[in-house]
């Protein structure tokens, strides 16, 4: 009986996380039709709305979901790569793509529920957190300088958002974490 159970839990799991990843794409495309999002994930549509079931609900979900990801990659990125190059490979791998994906969801948020606004604010605060342990990660390495604020540095590579994806992405985000790099960078 128990296994049953373990793998139920681990099935739930995965439909939730394939519903989720769906549902960024979704709406980064600027639709969030549960039918589609249901279809791309491999699952009913009432396996759906078993998860989520408004879509408000499925927003904040994928909202969380992103910014999760973007922070928990922080340690690991400290861990096997240089502070400068963890800071680096962050803004334009992790941060960019994250930007273009919020794009698409800042129309959905506006339009969630009230509830949206303590989601958006630890958000930021997570966001600021991860930013902080590059950022003093960097200022311990004497790569930039003791001054630095991560909310400043943060609020400059938010021009992310302004990435297409269809376009060359990757040399834009690249190009502005430089600038914001040598804005940073000890003298």
């Amino acid at each position: 009986m128990t296994g049953s159970v373990s793998h139920r839990r681990a099935d739930t799991r995965r439909n939730h996380d394939r519903i989720l990843a769906a549902a960024a794409q979704s709406i980064t495309a600027g639709d969030l039709s549960f039918n589609a999002i249901a279809k791309q994930a491999g699952v009913g549509v009432g396996t759906v709305y078993r998860h989520f079931p408004t879509q408000d609900a499925l927003v904040l979900a994928v909202y969380e979901r992103e910014v999760r990801q973007i922070v928990e990659i922080v340690p690991a990125l400290l861990e096997s790569q240089s502070p400068e190059q963890a800071f680096r490979t962050w803004a334009t791998e992790h941060l960019a793509r994250y930007m273009m994906t919020k794009r698409g969801l800042a129309a959905a948020l506006k339009a969630a529920s009230a509830s949206a606004e303590g989601v958006v604010a630890d958000a930021y605060k997570a966001m600021h957190g991860a930013a902080s342990m590059l950022v003093e990660a960097n200022v311990r390495a004497g790569t930039v300088r003791a001054d630095i604020d991560p909310g400043t540095a943060l609020r400059g590579l938010a021009g992310l958002m302004f990435l297409d994806p269809d376009d060359d992405w990757r040399g834009d985000a690249e190009r502005l974490t430089d600038l914001i790099w040598q804005g940073m960078a000890a003298r």
